[in-house]
């Protein structure tokens, strides 16, 4: 937004009451690669009416507005974003457990969503205790690992549309598929979520979700700033060439460097800052891997992270301009 407009939005988002915000803020405080320029405003609601009525205004100004959680597998351009970041992270975070029925909020941290249902007998979540979001990301990419996804555990979902209007689905309108879901379509947010579990032993949920945590220990890298897996696996993968991690460790790019950013020695499918990494250092080294990787076998990387141009549009990192391997 321009300088006045800006001012005068400031203005009457106080007057509005839509939650905390501040002007100006530097988006790498609020992504897990720490990279990131600054976003005109940020706010943090407290309140679904809150999310309602500040997605009223920016339609009725014409003002961009991208929501986010925690930014775990978000990549902010250098520039920052222009218009409204919404941020659902700990102001939204209530959470109640009702037999075997879950309801929370979207801003609650997956792994304490996961503890919470391990603490009270339920299980099918076990798979979700290394993922470091918080739940309306997760339900609106039907987010999870070891080939699961949060969709098998959703009952209703409520949502602000683009109109400002709450709504109330079940899961055949998320319509879940892998890392996908119908929401993202419909351009809705996520507010709250209601998740159906089966009983079980809280020991043995426990114990299951160690063995995860462990083994993520084991394989990842936990020191650097990452977005966890960068690149898209799918069973189509597996099944020709493998997982993304061995097709670029295959591929010799292990350590492999541009900027501050650089394929983790590690696991081949995380790129890390390994400190003033840029968001141009990594869509180049995204786009150098699938160059690399496109000429050995063939096959075309697609990404699992997301960019975040500087209108706030939300796309598949390799739709990057500067990620295209054929340039």
């Amino acid at each position: 937004m321009p300088p006045r407009d800006l001012a005068a939005h400031v203005q009457q988002l106080a007057r509005l009451e839509v939650g905390a915000f501040q002007v100006r803020e530097p988006l790498a405080r609020h992504c897990s690669w720490r990279i990131g320029g600054p976003a005109d405003v940020l706010v943090e609601p407290e309140s679904a009416a809150q999310v309602a009525r500040l997605v009223r205004f920016a339609r009725r100004h014409a003002i961009p507005l991208l929501t986010i959680g925690q930014g775990t597998n978000l990549l902010f351009d250098d520039t920052g974003v222009r218009g409204i970041v919404l941020k659902l992270g700990a102001r939204m975070a209530h959470l109640e457990i009702d037999g075997r029925r879950i309801r929370a909020e979207a801003g609650v941290w997956v792994p304490h969503l996961a503890r919470q249902a391990a603490k009270a007998g339920l299980g099918g979540l076990e798979h979700i205790i290394g993922i470091p979001g918080t739940l309306g990301g997760l339900v609106l990419m039907n987010g999870g690992s070891q080939r699961r996804g949060i969709g098998e555990n959703v009952r209703r979902v409520w949502a602000i549309d683009p109109e400002g209007n709450e709504r109330i689905l079940g899961p055949e309108d998320c319509a879940f598929s892998y890392r996908h879901s119908a929401l993202q379509e419909m351009g809705a947010i996520v507010v709250r979520a209601e998740l159906e579990c089966e009983a079980g032993d809280p020991g043995e949920i426990r114990r299951a979700m160690v063995r995860d945590l462990r083994e993520r220990r084991r394989k990842f890298p936990r020191k650097e700033p990452n977005c966890g897996s960068v690149f898209l696996s799918t069973a189509e993968m597996h099944a020709s060439v493998g997982p993304p991690g061995k097709i670029i460790e295959e591929a010799g790019l292990k350590g492999t460097r541009i900027g501050g950013a650089e394929v983790s020695p590690r696991h081949a499918n995380f790129i890390v800052n390994r400190g003033g990494a840029s968001a141009a250092d990594v869509l180049a080294l995204i786009a150098h891997i699938r160059r690399v990787v496109f000429a050995r076998i063939g096959f075309d990387l697609r990404c699992e992270v997301r960019y975040v141009d500087p209108q706030g549009r939300l796309m598949p990192a390799d739709q990057a301009p500067s990620a295209d391997f054929h340039s």
